[in-house]
């Protein structure tokens, strides 16, 4: 009976993950108009392709299978069969896939295939298989034994933001583990939006009117909003773990887990010599402090840690949103826009853009329940 009252954290992560695959499907969303000459039943029948991109071919196939492996967990988890658990497996990404690809007709910056589709459902399939070995191995009921012991049962919504928090520090950001710098991105979409709109010429020109650059950040300003960027997570996950040693594993955790995905970052943008560059005088002795903050921090409720996360989080944003773009910041910018990873730069760049804000919504709401 344990197991369900622990709503499992692969529903969640399963339908964020097919949120980023369709956005990575789709991505620029620009130009969009009808084939030409092309009726709708025309279509729906994709073709082979003739050319040959061995990058592209894996990456259709590698991408769906972690999709492949959460539609099937969260199929058993909510009480379905294996076989029905396997079709679902199958389909839901199939379809997914399916309707990418036609949709990609409407971009012409995009080149739908048969050969994508195959590629999509060979990777769901080969998700599916890993996923079925996994439980019948007995590793996913060990798995959830042990979420039992470290979380309260309503923790999948912080296990999934937990989950997502590494793959947004990948996107370059102002200030090393510095997310939710969203203002800017909403300012140019609201002005592309009005634009040629009679009745708002006033808003369109106060939009799109260059505000000025900001002044750089003040040393201690960075260092605070790198700590604040480290201690964000390890408040997400002490609203959902008891009080004791296990909170100072995570506190570990999240520590290790950011300075592998900055390293992965750097490496990406500039290669393995300057892999490390990130970790400047500033950042090393922010991020100490805030581990020993976090591992301070352990023995508070649940409650009290979900109210000092959201505190967290908003002065993170709030000091974020002044910090400038430096010259790295800009390279490193320009190195994901223009280069072969541009799809998954869209990705890491919207999840390392609204996770603070995720964050905040979901501690909003566990503060406001009963539990």
């Amino acid at each position: 009976m344990a197991n369900h009252r622990h709503r499992s954290s692969a529903t969640p992560l399963a339908l964020a993950f097919a949120a980023l695959i369709a956005y990575a499907s789709l991505f620029p969303f620009e130009g969009w108009r009808w084939p030409p000459g092309q009726e709708f039943t025309a279509l729906l029948a994709l073709s082979w392709p003739r050319w040959v991109t061995p990058f592209d071919d894996w990456s259709n196939f590698v991408g769906y299978v972690p999709l492949g492996v959460l539609v099937l967990i969260a199929a058993r988890r909510s009480g379905l069969g294996m076989l029905p658990a396997v079709v679902l497996g199958l389909v839901l990404p199939a379809a997914l896939s399916y309707a990418a690809e036609v949709t990609q007709q409407f971009l012409p910056s995009r080149h739908p295939s048969l050969k994508d589709w195959v590629l999509n459902t060979g990777g769901a399939a080969l998700g599916v298989l890993i996923g079925a070995t996994l439980h019948a191995a007995g590793l996913i009921g060990r798995w959830h034994t042990l979420r039992e012991r470290w979380f309260v049962p309503q923790s999948a919504g912080a296990l999934a933001l937990l989950a997502l928090w590494p793959m947004g520090l990948l996107f370059p950001a102002p200030v090393p583990l510095g997310l939710g710098q969203i203002g800017e991105r909403l300012r140019l979409l609201a002005s592309q939006a009005l634009e040629d709109v009679p009745w708002a010429e006033a808003w369109y020109t106060l939009l799109a009117a260059q505000p000025p650059e900001p002044d750089r950040l003040w040393p201690p300003a960075e260092a605070m909003v790198t700590g604040l960027g480290l201690l964000a997570p390890c408040l997400v996950a002490y609203a959902v773990a008891a009080p004791g040693w296990r909170r100072a594993v995570l506190a570990l955790g999240a520590l290790a887990l950011a300075s592998a995905a900055m390293t992965l970052s750097t490496l990406l943008n500039f290669g393995p010599d300057h892999a490390l560059a990130w970790l400047t005088p500033t950042v090393a002795p922010a991020l100490l402090a805030a581990t020993g903050v976090a591992l301070l921090l352990a023995p508070v409720g649940r409650r009290l840690a979900g109210g000092l996360g959201l505190v967290a989080l908003t002065a993170l944003v709030a000091l974020v949103a002044q910090a400038p773009a430096d010259p790295y910041f800009a390279q490193s910018l320009q190195s994901w826009e223009q280069g072969r990873f541009v799809r998954f730069h869209g990705l890491a760049q919207w999840i390392g853009l609204l996770w603070p804000y995720a964050a905040m919504g979901w501690l909003l709401a566990r503060l406001a329940s009963r539990e």
